[in-house]
């Protein structure tokens, strides 16, 4: 996989508190990604700009929110993918950038 797709596969870190438990304690990340990407594009991407060994994957589809009527019409946010990935032992993703 090319890097440019790499970076279309992977659109960005994932922070909530769901997702810094998760990391603490069983160093596991999320990711938003591409509505089109595979749990394979997804692994290679991580395992491509990061430098780490992915251990195991879960990818969901997260529905948009239908949120208030503007002009009596209710909106709805658009759908996105997400992605949970669990890195090997001894590895580790530095998501503030600190450095």
């Amino acid at each position: 996989m090319n890097k440019e797709r790499m970076y279309q596969v992977l659109l960005a870190p994932h922070v909530s508190e769901k997702s810094a438990i998760a990391s603490e304690a069983s160093n596991q990340y999320a990711f938003k990604v591409a509505r089109d990407a595979t749990k394979e594009e997804i692994a290679a991407a991580v395992e491509g700009i990061f430098g780490v060994t992915v251990a195991s994957l879960q990818v969901l589809n997260v529905k948009g929110k239908v949120k208030g009527a503007a002009r009596g019409r209710p909106r709805k946010r658009p759908d996105w993918r997400k992605a949970y990935v669990r890195l090997q032992s001894g590895d580790a993703i530095d998501l503030a950038g600190a450095g």
